[in-house]
């Protein structure tokens, strides 16, 4: 033991330059010469050194190879390959081949939805509901957020005619109001005007709630202040033109329809036949109220915030509702069509409905036909594009009278006692 001890602190260079000494183990330095058996085409062989191992150097340089020293079976100084496939890279997986070795196979690209981030993968992993592989698929990212946003192009065109529409109407309730006292106004009955053009423009900006990211609280207004602006629309329009009937009918002597001018018809009728609305909407909101989804699609790289409907039923009862008051106002007024001219309003009553009935009518297989984002557009759609038919049909013309032909602004212009 005693001559152990010191046999480990011994340490002293020899004749030839080397360095001898004992490590802990009492243990000389390892020192390898690594040789290389090369055999020729013409029979001869030889053993050529082609680098070392000393256990005494640095770390990481132990071993030093000459790569251009060795020569492989058959004379190439390349190394051979011991598989007949290269590895597959991060994305792809192994797919052995028939009838081959099992170091022979091909290389498949990970399909949709999954991912392989590691060399030589057997399998391929598929990525979490709300991720989507990136174009390598060598990893998952999130999937990208899609709604009706303002920043695209669809959305803002919506919302471009959104802005004009409510312009368009808000300027015409502007006319009506300052030319309240004129006669092509009180003719047409100012009060439910007024009525109609409010509920017109607020249905024009209605789409405001349509475009952007869903929430909750747009999700629940959504269908039940479009459905109640526009029944209140087209229940001022079936009062218009029941009144339109009972002004001419009330014409004839004797006649007990005279009594029935004020406003108190149109005002029940407005009423009823929104409230009724109202009520459809209010029973929809507490039963089965729309509400947000994300929808996620295995097979897209997408997520849709959508609101749904909760009751498609309900849904359907608001539109069917919204159609039976249009098809009545419909009715009456293409019942007064041929009324004399002092009460030609009908016969514009009767465009506006054939254009709101024509709308709606192709909205439906349109909506039915469509999902995400676009389901959302043709709804927008559909709604300034009803809008601008009733102003334009029924509006029109008398602004056209009250900014361009004044002279036919007078009573009796209108009573047809036209003076020559």
């Amino acid at each position: 033991m005693k001559l152990l001890q010191h046999v480990k602190n011994i340490r002293f260079q020899g004749k030839n330059g080397e360095v001898v000494y004992f490590d802990s183990n009492g243990d000389p330095p390892a020192r390898y010469d690594i040789l290389n058996f090369q055999l020729f085409s013409n029979g001869t062989s030889r053993y050529t050194q082609v680098g070392s191992f000393d256990s005494s150097a640095p770390e990481g340089q132990e071993i030093n190879i000459n790569q251009s020293a060795i020569l492989w079976n058959g004379g190439s100084s390349e190394t051979p390959v011991s598989v007949c496939s290269d590895p597959c890279p991060t994305g792809y997986r192994k797919s052995l081949r028939r009838g081959q070795p099992v170091c022979c196979f091909d290389c498949i690209m990970c399909s949709k939805g999954h991912i392989a981030n590691q060399s030589d993968s057997v399998e391929c992993q598929a990525c979490p509901s709300d991720q989507w592989p990136n174009e390598k698929r060598d990893r998952c990212i999130p999937k990208v957020v899609e709604f009706l946003s303002y920043g695209e192009p669809l959305g803002g065109s919506l919302m471009s005619a959104t802005g004009i529409c409510s312009t368009l109407t808000a300027f015409v309730l502007y006319i009506f109001m300052k030319n309240k006292e004129t006669p092509i106004v009180k003719a047409n009955n100012h009060e439910l005007s007024y009525v109609l053009l409010v509920a017109l423009l607020l249905g024009s900006l209605s789409p405001l709630l349509f475009i952007g990211r869903p929430t909750n609280v747009t999700c629940m207004l959504r269908q039940t202040v479009f459905g109640t602006v526009f029944s209140t629309c087209v229940s001022s329009i079936l009062a218009k033109t029941v009144m339109v009937v009972i002004a001419f009918r009330a014409t004839y002597p004797n006649s007990r329809l005279k009594k029935y001018l004020g406003s108190a018809i149109p005002n029940l009728i407005v009423t009823c036949c929104s409230g009724l609305q109202g009520l459809i909407c209010m029973v929809w909101t507490v039963t089965f109220p729309p509400f947000l989804q994300f929808t996620t699609n295995s097979e897209t790289a997408n997520v849709i915030i959508e609101c749904k409907e909760g009751s498609t039923v309900f849904f359907y009862a608001m539109l069917g509702y919204m159609g039976v008051l249009a098809c009545m106002s419909f009715a009456v007024a293409f019942a007064a069509r041929k009324l004399p001219d002092t009460f030609n309003e009908a016969k514009y009553i009767t465009f506006s409905m054939l254009v709101f009935a024509s709308v709606w009518l192709s909205f439906i297989p349109a909506y039915l036909s469509t999902q995400g984002k676009y389901m959302v557009a043709v709804e927008i759609f559909a709604i300034l594009s009803a809008s601008a038919g009733i102003i334009i049909c029924i509006f029109f013309p008398k602004c056209y009278i009250i900014l361009l032909r004044p002279e036919r602004n007078t009573k009796e212009y209108l009573m047809g006692k036209r003076h020559t």
